[in-house]
């Protein structure tokens, strides 16, 4: 895989372990992906936003698998088929062979298909040469609105724009998918990981577009999801799921696992009353 591009980005991390290098290579691809998409056009039709955008874009420090869009406005018309070649032609211009694969949905629970998105198109995007590295890239085609964007500089493998959500919408992602992530007795400890992360960095959460993911998704009226509510919904997810399951999920993804280890149930709860909150 060597070359000067991956070399170049793969000395800014250091990796130090098997999986520390596998989580690095992952974020090279997921750089390279951009590229293309960049080169295709594609932001200006659509934003960034999800775990990934916020580990590349905003100094999250933890690593990140998947990559997830959304249009700027609806269009159940959209295909990412339009965007293969230029995706394509990135990895090629770095000596990277790869396969793109449009990943068929199985059926779901009614709070999974709405948690999912019936609307949301699923791709896998493999590479040759690694066979353990896949990326799933999903894009939403019929969003919720009222989020904001904001062009963010990307240096590697050469200087870009992409088109990122704001951290404000960001969070409300974040939260939503805390609250209604559908995978019943899993736990994804990456949402856990990012809520202290937002709440640490006295992030403000877009309650609006909170609410309108919720209604949208969940069937929810914007004017039921009260703030207390959610508050209240959020204390009681705390309360039910069990925080060493939490733990094991994130531990592969960072660095120093010993700032998890005050991470209780009371620690979560307490990060919820410091949540802060946007005016708009």
């Amino acid at each position: 895989m060597g070359n000067s591009v991956f070399d170049s980005i793969l000395a800014r991390y250091l990796p130090t372990t098997k999986v520390e290098e596998q989580n690095v290579i992952h974020e090279v691809m997921q750089q390279t992906a951009l590229a293309g998409l960049y080169h295709g056009g594609f932001f200006n039709h659509a934003a960034f936003y999800g775990g990934t955008c916020l580990r590349i874009f905003y100094g999250l420090e933890r690593f990140s698998e998947d990559m997830d869009f959304s249009l700027l406005q609806p269009n159940e018309n959209f295909h990412l088929e339009n965007y293969f070649d230029a995706i394509t032609a990135e990895f090629h211009s770095l000596g990277w062979e790869i396969t793109i694969t449009r990943k068929e949905k199985k059926t779901q629970t009614n709070v999974e298909s709405a948690f999912l998105k019936d609307n949301t198109e699923i791709y896998n995007l493999a590479f040759t040469t690694e066979k353990s590295i896949k990326i799933k890239i999903e894009v939403n085609t019929q969003p919720p609105l009222g989020f904001s964007t904001e062009h963010k500089l990307l240096m590697l493998p050469f200087s870009f724009m992409v088109r990122c959500y704001t951290l404000p919408d960001l969070y409300a992602g974040k939260m939503h998918a805390l609250l209604f992530r559908a995978w019943k007795s899993r736990v994804k400890g990456r949402d856990w990981y990012d809520f202290e992360w937002y709440v640490r960095n006295s992030t403000k959460l877009n309650f609006k577009h909170l609410q309108q993911r919720t209604e949208q998704i969940n069937a929810i009226k914007a004017e039921d999801f009260t703030l207390e509510i959610f508050k209240n919904l959020l204390k009681d997810k705390i309360l039910k799921t069990d925080i060493n399951l939490v733990k094991n999920d994130i531990r592969p993804f960072i660095k120093n696992a010993s700032e998890m280890d005050i991470w209780s149930a009371d620690y979560f709860l307490q990060l919820v009353d410091k949540i802060n909150y946007s005016s708009k």
